[in-house]
């Protein structure tokens, strides 16, 4: 069974992985010395567009593709240079279920991914929106139960997160934050109930506020 170990690592082999590390570790000196804001985000938006082949005895033609409500939260670290770091934590809860009374009786998908991200500088934007990319790894658990216990999994998988947002302020304090991000698995579950390799990717739009300290 391939571990999300392994699958991390096999991924490094890949150019675009590579050149990507390679910017960073150039970009690092130069915010090295830069201010750094801690900023908590709590958020709310929605999930769609979602893809896998986990089998949804409710919708089998278009599993996981229905719009839901997800929400979290993010804790950054924000220069006012390039670089910053964050932790997304996000729970979307129904994430399979078509609706009351159908054959999944509870699901969800949990994301906990560790990011890098690359904002403007605020040299740049001053005090307007910051407009940042962020991407990074971490965990993408998925849970259905049914109610005739058939299609049950709970898959533990290694996950990829990629998008970009924009950050203002309207105080000191407090502010928003508005953000496209797009999830999907890098390792696979051979013990899930799966039709092949294992796969799950989704979309996700949110709005949230901003807490800086």
């Amino acid at each position: 069974m391939e571990s999300p170990t392994f699958a991390l690592w096999a991924s490094v082999g890949k150019p675009w992985l590579v050149s990507a590390i390679t910017v960073i570790a150039w970009l690092i000196p130069m915010s090295a010395h830069a201010q750094a804001d801690l900023l908590v985000i709590p958020f709310i938006g929605a999930k769609f567009a979602g893809h896998t082949n986990i089998p949804d005895p409710e919708s089998p033609q278009q599993p996981a593709g229905a719009r839901k409500t997800t929400f979290g939260v993010s804790a950054a670290i924000l220069t006012d240079g390039v670089l910053g770091v964050e932790g997304d934590f996000e729970h979307t809860p129904h994430f399979f279920e078509r609706g009351i009374g159908g054959l999944i009786s509870q699901s969800n998908v949990t994301t906990l991914t560790g990011n890098v991200i690359f904002a403007v500088p605020r040299v740049i934007t001053q005090d307007s929106l910051r407009p940042y990319l962020v991407a990074g790894v971490g965990l993408l658990h998925a849970h259905i139960q049914t109610q005739a216990n058939v299609f049950n999994t709970n898959s533990n998988l290694l996950g990829l997160d990629v998008g970009g947002g924009a950050i203002g302020f309207i105080s000191p304090r407090a502010g928003a934050r508005f953000e496209l991000r797009h999830f999907k698995n890098l390792s696979k579950d051979d013990e899930a109930v799966t039709f092949g390799s294992t796969r799950l990717s989704f979309w996700r739009l949110t709005a949230g506020v901003v807490l800086r300290y």
